[in-house]
């Protein structure tokens, strides 16, 4: 049985505790989603996320698994996102702010040097894997590093990045749940990688930064050894 699986069987048996920790899990990730089609008003995200957490509850007899319990929670959230701003009178597309966002940035977002077909990093960050204690309070460091830097990214690509790297949901899933293109969301998923890798590489060292925006470096050039990223 899957973690997933076993927490929907808990949740369905009525246990508090396991509701506590789907809320812990989720909630924030569940904020972000939503906000961006809330306008950044928190308090109607809150309301929202609230109406996601009735929704999940009473339709746990819907949930197949055969998608993630976080992927499809998403697919709830977006919905009812959706359905809030549209009876508020101000319904507001995704497509529409998506595509706000890409008109007011230069370059396509599409950068070969960088990004595989696939849509990953060409060069991932040099000595991620080191199993050390040193790394693991690192590790513990930079995903709150990523975490406020997800919270300052635009909205149409936080909510990319977030139901594409954070919720797992393949590209075709992520088109389909916010109506958007294939060639615009990876424009939206590549932007919000390039912000969150640049937001780490400063955190890691930025005095290399600092002497590559200054143009001091290439973007080729090698980083300082013991983290530097591409």
């Amino acid at each position: 049985m899957t973690d997933d699986a076993a927490l929907v069987a808990r949740l369905r048996a009525g246990e508090e505790a396991a509701f506590a920790e789907l809320v812990r899990a989720q909630h924030g990730r569940l904020l972000r989603l939503v906000r961006g089609f809330c306008r950044g008003s928190r308090a109607t995200a809150e309301e929202v996320v609230q109406e996601v957490w009735v929704a999940v509850l009473t339709g746990l007899d819907r949930y197949t698994g055969e998608a993630p319990l976080g992927a499809w929670m998403a697919g709830i959230a977006v919905n009812k996102a959706r359905t809030r701003t549209a009876r508020d009178g101000r319904m507001l597309l995704f497509s529409d702010f998506a595509q706000s966002e890409m008109d007011g940035e230069s370059g396509s977002g599409l950068d070969p040097d960088r990004f595989r077909a696939d849509d990953h990093w060409n060069a991932p960050i040099s000595d991620w894997d080191e199993g050390t204690p040193e790394r693991a309070a690192g590790d513990r460091e930079m995903l709150e590093h990523l975490a406020a830097a997800l919270e300052t990214l635009p909205p149409a690509q936080r909510t990319v990045v977030t139901l594409r790297d954070i919720e797992g949901l393949d590209g075709p899933e992520v088109c389909r749940i916010l109506g958007v293109t294939e060639g615009n969301m990876r424009v939206l998923l590549h932007r919000a990688r390039t912000r969150l890798r640049a937001a780490l590489e400063a955190a890691m060292h930025p005095a290399y930064v600092t002497q590559r925006q200054s143009g001091g470096l290439n973007n080729g050039a090698a980083a300082p050894k013991g983290g530097g990223v591409s």
